[in-house]
Formats: structure tokens, sequence, C-alpha cells
């Protein structure tokens, strides 16, 4: 047997060409790899500022009102949107659900003075004033929230009496 199993380089130039190869190669599909990797849509200039936007925005925000400003007061939409619709959107904690007249049709049965008795004092799991302050929601305007929910809800609850101001009843006197 030979001692020569065939050598594939058999003169000093072909050593050179497969060093280089040897180094080239590899590098050549790593940069296509890398292109490849890198070739899906890219945001633009504009999407990258609004990115950064999101990502860098404040968590609350603060909302400064004047105190010696008339008060405006809320329908009960608006109050439903800010209070109410966190549990009686999503029938959190048992609360009955906007809109399903079954989850309503004894509570509505009941009457809008024990509604509002619920509303204002707490009722199982629900805080009194559904957890807003009475400082943002006036008594007047939860029972606005009532009539709009009971009303979306298969009730006829009429619109609440809007309470006369502080400065119409000195006028009256």
């Amino acid at each position: 047997m030979s001692e020569e199993h065939g050598n594939l380089i058999k003169s000093p130039k072909q050593l050179i060409l497969m060093v280089i190869a040897a180094f080239f190669i590899p590098l050549v599909v790593i940069l296509l790899l890398l292109t490849y990797a890198n070739s899906h849509n890219k945001p633009s200039g504009s999407e990258d500022r609004e990115i950064a936007n999101r990502l860098i925005k404040p968590v609350a925000n603060l909302d400064f009102k004047d105190a010696n400003a008339p008060k405006v007061l809320k329908s009960g939409e608006e109050v439903y949107k800010s209070v109410c619709a966190s549990c009686h959107g999503t029938g959190a904690a048992g609360a009955p659900v906007f809109g399903k007249s079954d989850a309503w049709g004894s509570r509505i049965g009941k009457g809008y003075a024990t509604l509002l008795s619920h509303a204002l004092k707490g009722y199982n799991a629900m805080p009194a004033r559904g957890g807003a302050a009475p400082d943002d929601v006036s008594d007047f305007e939860i029972g606005r929230a009532i009539v709009y929910i009971a009303n979306n809800s298969g009730g006829k609850l009429p619109e609440p009496v809007e309470p006369s101001s502080d400065k119409d009843a000195a006028k009256k006197k």
C-alpha cells in the first residue's frame, strides 16, 4: 500500500488559494445571512419618532381645574364611561353588565331611589360612588348615570331633576 493517499494540494499556489477560500467563503456566507436577516421592512423616520414618543409618554397627566369656575355637569353617559364602565362594561366582581336587561330587570324594579342609594353608599363589591370622589362626580351626576345605565338595559326611568344652584336659591329668597 502506498503511504501517500493522494494530497489535494500539490503546489504552493494551490495552498494559497485554499487558505484564501477558507477565509473568504465563510465571511461571504455570514454577510449574506446578516443581509437577509436585516432585510425586513424598517420603519421610516416618522414611525421611529412615533414609537419613541409612545415609549417616553408620561404614565399619567395632571388636569388642573379652576376651583372658582362654574361646575359643568356631566351627562349620564360621560359618568358611565369615566366611572362605571370599568366594572359594568365587563361584569367584573359580579356587576350587572351594561345593556343586559335580564341582569338589570330585578334591580330596575326596585326603583330609582334604591339604585341611587346603592350607588352612593356602595353595594356588595361596588364601592361607594363607584370609587369616584364627591368633588369629581356629584350625586346628581351619579343619578344621571343610573338613569343612563337603566334605560339602556331595558328600563324606562325619567331623567333626574337638576338641583338648583346656591345662587338661584339665594335669588328666590
